[in-house]
């Protein structure tokens, strides 16, 4: 097995508490590294880091970049000490809501923040920390080059999607790129300094959560989105028509009764990936690897085989599955990287091929009690019977809190479950939790909202929706020293 037993929690960085109306990378991230210390956690899992729009509902799986980091997430106080902000420049801070994140409120705000630091960075920085920058930039310059300037162009083009651009840009003619890189320079080197800043911070963050054997768990969504830098600044890697337009997009085929879902995303070019030996998904896995210790799979079944809808159509069950590079792939990444830190999604879809095909490699596949028949013996969600080889949740970034989804059960599951349980309700969260930790599961995974027993009102995600998402937000007092203790007890207990 890749993993020994362990456990941790989830939490998204944007739902870390802080001053500034969005969780940064500041004290709120390392009280919370601290809170899983004291809880004896060793895994902190987040969704993925990268630069999001309200475009895009604030959804960080659909993001301008799979290498860059999300700007809002830049500790601002840290630019205080290093005298690029002054308390004049902070202050006065708007009354943010601390337990939601209102996303036009706080882009506008840090944006004027950044934007003042870039300033007094680049008259008043000492050499040392102009020759880190420029450091930074030239180590990172495989993504950076490219994902700064697709970002000026946006803002340059009111932010319209890059299929939109003039066509000399869309297309990526070099005269024209050559044009808007001195053009933009100032521009440019603005979003390379924000880049700058957020790396800088991850790493002092991640050296922090080594320093307490925390292990942070990134998230790498199959597809990237349409509008983002890696789709402009590589099509050859994707589907795309000789208009550097999709073909064809991702989305998954009418199944229980439903009727699909169209997802939009671009689709990979896999003849083309594997005669470059896969060389810009190495590039991507180098620079996820760099910021994260183990990495969640989202849509594992993607590497296998995937559901390709025409781009003219809107109906997903005009789709057909298609063959991926599966064992090909990841025989090739393993070659270059090692032993792979991934445990995959897999939900929804396992049938006996994936289900061989991830066992081949030995990874963690999901169990979540929420998808379970309570009164089907021997369901697979239910985790008195997860397998070693799983990695169980009490609750995920896409379903209801547990004690939303408990008191949406129907009367038949809820006595079901409490027969399975031994449990009558009255803490149903601590319940599952402690079920999912007794189980056989290699990996044992809650969320903040779970351990506080939070509603609803708390859940990150609901999938199909485009507003609402992503704005929780966890406070201080929510990192509380006696819940730590009891899910340290229940740990020592189960998983030690």
């Amino acid at each position: 097995m890749r993993f020994d037993r362990q456990s941790g929690v989830f939490l998204h960085v944007s739902s870390l508490p802080g001053p500034h109306g969005i969780g940064d990378l500041g004290d709120g991230a390392r009280a919370f590294v601290d809170f899983l210390a004291k809880a004896d956690q060793s895994l902190w899992q987040f969704c993925p880091l990268g630069p999001t729009s309200a475009a895009h509902g604030n959804s960080p799986y659909q993001s301008f970049s799979a290498f860059a980091g999300n700007p809002l997430f830049v500790d601002l106080r840290d630019l205080s000490d290093r005298g690029w902000l002054t308390d004049g420049d902070l202050k006065p801070v708007p009354e943010f809501d601390p337990h939601e994140t209102d996303y036009q409120r706080v882009t506008e705000y840090k944006r004027s923040m950044l934007e003042t630091a870039f300033e007094r960075f680049e008259s008043e920085a000492t050499d040392d920390e102009h020759d880190a920058f420029e450091a930074f930039r030239e180590r990172e310059s495989s993504w950076l080059d490219d994902y700064s300037l697709f970002i000026s162009l946006k803002e340059e083009h009111d932010r319209v999607a890059w299929i939109d651009w003039p066509e000399e840009l869309k297309t990526r003619d070099e005269g024209a790129l050559d044009r808007a890189r001195d053009d933009l320079e100032a521009e440019r080197r603005y979003h390379a300094f924000c880049q700058f800043l957020f790396d800088e911070q991850w790493r002092g963050l991640k050296s922090y959560a080594a320093e307490k054997d925390i292990s942070l768990v990134g998230d790498l969504p199959i597809y990237v989105a349409l509008d983002s830098a890696d789709v402009w600044a590589s099509p050859a890697a994707f589907d795309l028509d000789e208009n550097h337009e999709p073909a064809a997009v991702a989305g998954v085929p009418p199944q229980f009764g439903d009727s699909g879902q169209r997802w939009g995303n671009p689709l990979y070019d896999w003849d083309h990936l594997r005669e470059t030996d896969y060389e810009w998904w190495r590039s991507r896995l180098s620079r996820l690897f760099d910021l994260v210790d183990v990495a969640r799979l989202d849509h594992f079944k993607g590497f296998d085989e995937y559901w390709a809808i025409p781009a003219d159509a809107d109906d997903p069950a005009a789709g057909s599955w298609r063959s991926a590079p599966g064992y090909d792939f990841f025989e090739t990444i393993e070659r270059e990287f090692g032993d792979l830190p991934f445990v995959v999604e897999d939900l929804g879809f396992i049938d006996e091929q994936l289900a061989a095909f991830r066992d081949h490699f030995e990874f963690p596949g999901m169990r979540v009690p929420h998808y379970a028949d309570w009164c089907r013996e021997g369901d697979m969600n239910q985790p008195m019977h997860y397998p070693h080889s799983s990695i169980g949740y009490t609750a995920t970034h896409d379903t209801d809190t547990t004690v939303g989804y408990y008191h949406s059960l129907p009367d038949d599951q809820t006595d079901c479950l409490h027969y399975n349980l031994g449990v009558d309700g009255s803490e149903i969260n601590w319940s599952i939790i402690e079920a999912v930790w007794n189980s056989e599961a290699v990996l044992a995974m809650t969320t903040v909202p779970d351990l506080l027993g939070l509603g609803s009102e708390a859940r990150f995600n609901t999938p199909g929706t485009a507003e609402g998402n992503w704005s929780w937000r966890c406070t201080y007092e929510g990192l509380d020293e006696g819940v730590a203790e009891r899910l340290r007890d229940v740990t020592d207990f189960t998983i030690r």
